[in-house]
């Protein structure tokens, strides 16, 4: 049985990521570099990369792939039912009372634990 897997476009793929890579190192590196220039420049200039960076990514497979569960992810949080209000108060509070409570026990144990061995060592009196 021979199978072959025929890749459309994999080395240009390849060097389209790589392409996309070094168009942000370099502007991260220009970011750096030209730290005299005002920041609002240079953080438009760096906003900008990421864009063309983006757009160069995406004309590849991964890159459409990415995008789609980035889709994907953003259907599903519609999906969430978020709790109320009064849900999260009342959760929140039972966490918070609930620590209180696991606190106060390993306070107690650390006491006793620290008594039992004074004791066992004759530091106590």
């Amino acid at each position: 049985m021979n199978s072959t897997v025929e890749t459309t476009g994999g080395k240009l793929d390849t060097f389209k990521l790589g392409l996309a890579l070094l168009i942000l190192i370099a502007a991260l590196v220009g970011f750096y570099v030209y730290a005299e220039q005002d920041l609002l420049y240079r953080v438009i200039g760096l906003l900008l990369a990421v864009g063309i960076s983006i757009a160069v990514a995406y004309q590849t497979e991964k890159g459409r792939e990415v995008w789609g569960y980035f889709h994907d992810a953003q259907i599903e949080v519609r999906k969430v039912v978020w709790p109320t209000r009064k849900e999260t108060v009342n959760t929140t509070l039972l966490v918070i009372g609930m620590v209180i409570i696991v606190a106060i026990i390993l306070w107690l144990l650390d006491m006793f634990l620290g008594w039992s061995i004074g004791a066992l060592m004759g530091h106590g009196s």
